[in-house]
């Protein structure tokens, strides 16, 4: 079992910037890949950008090439969403994931969860 906590969500005018991190525990050793997808009102969740635990390699969802990166820190667990020039389309319950197919499966390549941390940018 993987336990996936996230945090720093919150408000932000769109132009503004936000990072949100994820916090890793337990059977860490298992992770290979993790990511975040969003889910707002009344839509279908989604991937928004993801990141191999050992090489750093990342893949992004076009609509938030070049405004969002992802980072992590392996030593403390933990990955970070840094998320720059927000729209408000980027609002959103952001969750943090971790599964093994992630890259090519998105959203079926998850194998655990966190909770999800709300990001709204107002216009």
């Amino acid at each position: 079992q993987v336990q996936l906590v996230e945090s720093g969500g919150g408000l932000v005018q769109a132009g503004g910037s936000l990072r949100i991190s994820c916090a890793a525990s337990g059977r860490t050793v298992s992770m290979t890949t993790m990511g975040w997808f969003r889910q707002a009102p009344g839509k279908e969740r989604e991937f928004v950008t993801a990141i191999t635990w050992s090489a750093g390699n990342t893949r992004y969802a076009d609509s938030v090439k070049g405004r969002f990166t992802i980072s992590r820190d392996s030593a403390a667990n933990t990955v970070y969403l840094q998320m720059n020039s927000l729209k408000p389309e980027d609002t959103a319950v952001y969750y943090c994931a971790t599964g093994s197919t992630i890259f090519s499966r998105g959203l079926r390549g998850v194998d655990y969860w966190g909770q999800g941390t709300q990001v709204t940018v107002s216009s």
